[in-house]
């Protein structure tokens, strides 16, 4: 069957940085719905009208993967706002209620990067953003959407893999 969308695309891969250094790997196949929201749109193009079989190595700039690191996404909170048992990688949906910062995104995943005595740093930047990556992808299997997938624009609640911790650390972009 024949890469068009909708459809579901069952893929392998490994992703690096530039210089080399692996960030994810997919050693187990993981399907992805083509024409929805559980690919990058880099990968969907390169992968178009393609089969199972089909390999490609793609270069991806900031700006066709997670975007360009924005400084705007940080910012500091009293420690106090927090759980006692607060760690650097932990994640936040949101930021807490009666934070002193104003106007960041609602709708953002925010990672503690930093801990302080007396204050957390949070950054709802993708982890990748700011990063070119290198994607060596397989195709493995190609078939149908079911009607409830075409629905979702995607299989399931996981798409764009990230191990490891990325903000999304199972990644919907």
């Amino acid at each position: 069957m024949q890469i068009t969308a909708p459809c579901v695309v069952t893929l392998s891969w490994r992703l690096e940085d530039t210089l080399g250094n692996l960030i994810d790997e997919l050693e187990e196949p993981v399907e992805f719905f083509y024409g929805g929201d559980d690919l990058l749109a880099k990968v969907e193009e390169a992968i178009a009208d393609q089969e199972a079989g089909f390999h490609s190595r793609l270069q991806l700039d900031p700006e066709h993967a997670f975007g360009d690191y924005d400084a705007a996404l940080v910012c500091f909170e009293s420690r106090t706002l927090f759980p006692q048992e607060i760690e650097v990688g932990m994640r936040f949906e949101s930021l807490p209620a009666g934070c002193a910062t104003e106007g960041m995104p609602g709708d953002t995943i925010y990672t503690v990067s930093e801990l302080y005595p007396d204050h957390v740093v949070l950054d709802g930047n993708h982890p990748l953003a700011g990063i070119a990556l290198r994607l060596d992808l397989t195709v493995r299997d190609v078939r149908a959407a079911s009607s409830e997938e075409i629905e979702r624009r995607s299989v399931g609640e996981l798409s764009f893999m990230v191990q490891g911790g990325g903000a999304n650390a199972a990644t919907r972009h």
